[in-house]
């Protein structure tokens, strides 16, 4: 499968090594035991991550295997500080994660347009002799050599940052009331696994108000055990605020079917069971109303239940309104 969409790279850092301070005696013609006077060296630079709300997926980072931050300047006679060695940003998606590839343990996440983390910090300078002068050591004769910069792999991992997160088996309709609620044009059609990347869509709300909305890929039973797109995909509904499982009319058991998506979520992170939730039965046009009504009698479950049908338009409204009220309070 060939994808723009990129969430996961793996990329190996290295901040810049910090530059030697100078050992240098000042000697001129009208001073020829002028004393010490060695600058320090310049600190390397460091490795940054950016936040960038114009970017949504990892892809400039795809062929990127090496960053190195520049190395600091030595120090320099007549108490010259060295240059600082310039530091490498690296622009990276709102909802990025940056972990350590061994323990998996995250260092830091970027939520923020313009929000600066630094991920490793450049060698310090070496001080330059001028700075070991004293009363009782007038002459020094010796610096300090810079520190060496660290170097390591890091893992990027993108996780999508949106309001609405849209849970569901594959061709439950969650491209089609995409596509129906805003302008994003995902690629729909009437068999399993048709979307393979997350979509984002702006929804406009009544007196210009709006929300963002992701249309997951399809989970199926055993997702968080890595069947499927499994694991792929589960991260990216961590960073939703709200999560709207969707299930078809015409499913024969709309009950277990949400379960089983539900308790597919509980085994892959638990606090995911701590969000709001939301159940639309989608496809409605494709039912009567006594079926409609038998469905909403029999339903017994405890969770805001809205029947819409993104090709006539049902229960749109009313979804939009059921989610901003959840997304205010």
């Amino acid at each position: 499968m060939t994808s723009n969409f990129i969430d996961y790279v793996k990329i190996f850092f290295r901040s810049g090594k910090g530059g030697k301070g100078s050992m240098h005696l000042l000697r001129t013609k009208g001073n020829a035991k002028g004393g010490p006077d060695g600058g320090d060296g310049g600190r390397g630079g460091h490795i940054i991550l950016k936040g960038n709300s114009q970017l949504w997926t990892l892809l400039h980072l795809k062929y990127t295997k090496h960053v190195f931050a520049e190395n600091g300047g030595d120090g320099g006679e007549n108490r010259l500080h060295g240059k600082n060695g310039k530091d490498m940003i690296v622009q990276v998606p709102l909802g990025t994660i940056c972990k350590d590839p061994e323990t998996g343990e995250i260092d830091c996440e970027v939520i923020e347009d313009g929000q600066e983390v630094v991920v490793l910090n450049g060698g310090r300078g070496g001080k330059g002799n001028d700075f070991f002068k004293s009363s009782t050591m007038r002459t020094p004769r010796f610096s300090q050599p810079g520190e060496d910069g660290i170097e390591c792999w890091k893992i990027l991992e993108l996780k999508i940052l949106a309001d609405v997160g849209l849970v569901g088996f594959p061709n439950a309709g969650k491209s089609t009331l995409l596509s129906v609620v805003s302008a994003a044009k995902p690629e729909i059609a009437n068999y399993p696994f048709t979307t393979l990347v997350p979509n984002l869509g702006i929804v406009k709300y009544r007196d210009d108000k709006s929300f963002v909305m992701a249309d997951i890929p399809g989970i199926i039973e055993g997702a968080s055990e890595g069947k499927g797109l499994g694991l792929r995909f589960l991260r990216h509904i961590e960073r939703n605020s709200i999560l709207l499982f969707m299930v078809p009319a015409e499913c024969e058991d709309i009950k277990k079917e949400y379960e089983i998506l539900l308790n597919e979520l509980g085994k892959y992170n638990p606090f995911l069971m701590q969000k709001d939730r939301l159940l639309a039965i989608t496809k409605c046009d494709l039912i009567d109303e006594k079926t409609m009504n038998d469905i909403k009698k029999n339903l017994k479950l405890d969770i805001d239940t809205v029947f819409i049908s993104s090709v006539s338009g049902l229960g749109i409204m009313e979804l939009k309104d059921k989610i901003y009220s959840k997304l205010n309070n």
